[in-house]
């Protein structure tokens, strides 16, 4: 496992000694989970998936991220409730023992005794039951970006009595600035209620603080939006735009690493009018929970 340097990662975001334990395990874990993401992507498997009823991708590595996410936050917090995107339903199916089997040899990278059966059992210890203190999990935010091999977030977020306290975001893809694409790529965020919020590399080093952008003038402004005109209304976007003489392109980013750049600055806006050609989708909180903090 990974040094972190936690107790310095502790004094710069200042955070409240009872959440340590929290964000300790909550690192670990994501960071666990992206290396399997990466490994996956690296060897091509991720480019086979299953598509759910809403049309979306699920790939070996959205199973196996889960598992692992879902594994660890249960044994350091065994009463907590966890709120997750996937279930195992439809890879207990016989016709897809190939791609069961292809999960359980990339978690077992991270977990080395796992079965089948228990990697499917971690990945059903999402409840989808709201409590007072739940993790909700984005297993792979970004699905199609990750197929792409372009931007995806494994996100992991602790909430309270409804209240987001802690957002993690590893983005495997994402360079340390966005607008200086050089250098080595994957960025950590780790944000707390109340707290601030920094970025590292996925290696646990190169911390430093965020601020958003200080722009008030919306002329100067920069947005970002998605990539996918099915996750939003790209020209309800330009005609706001357009109102507010924002002339500058917007950057469409896929997964919640758009949060991540809105939260050291690089652009000042986030836009995300659902698209009409969804008119009955509804925003899930594994999609916001921990890119939102």
């Amino acid at each position: 496992m990974r040094n972190f340097g936690i107790p310095q990662l502790a004094n710069m975001i200042n955070m409240m000694d009872k959440h340590s334990p929290e964000v300790i395990t909550a690192i670990q874990a994501t960071v666990k989970a992206s290396e399997l993401c990466q490994k996956i992507r690296k060897d091509l498997i991720g480019g086979e998936s299953i598509l759910k009823s809403d049309k979306s991708p699920v790939t070996v590595a959205d199973y196996g991220s889960q598992a692992i996410l879902c594994k660890l936050i249960r044994e350091k917090f065994p009463d907590d409730a966890i709120v997750a995107e996937e279930d195992a339903k439809e890879l207990r199916r016989p016709a897809r023992s190939n791609i069961l089997e292809q999960v359980t040899h990339y978690v077992r990278a991270f977990i080395p005794t796992a079965s089948s059966k228990e990697v499917c059992s971690w990945i059903d210890f999402s409840s989808n039951s709201i409590a007072d203190r739940f993790w909700t999990i984005d297993p792979i935010d970004g699905t199609k970006g990750f197929l792409r091999a372009d931007q995806y977030a494994i996100a992991l977020a602790l909430v309270e009595k409804g209240v987001v306290k802690l957002g993690i975001l590893a983005c495997p893809n994402l360079y340390a600035d966005i607008r200086q694409p050089s250098g080595e790529k994957g960025c950590l965020f780790v944000a707390l209620k109340g707290r601030g919020s920094i970025q590292m590399d996925l290696e646990g080093v190169n911390k430093r603080p965020l601020s958003v952008s200080k722009i008030r003038n919306p002329s100067e402004a920069t947005m970002t939006e998605s990539v996918e005109p099915d996750h939003a209304d790209h020209l309800f976007h330009q005609r706001l735009a357009k109102r507010l003489n924002i002339s500058r392109p917007s950057l469409r980013i896929d997964s919640q690493a758009k949060y991540g750049v809105v939260a050291r600055g690089e652009v000042t806006l986030y836009l995300r009018v659902p698209s009409p050609s969804e008119p009955g989708y509804k925003e899930k909180i594994w999609d916001h929970a921990a890119g939102s903090i």
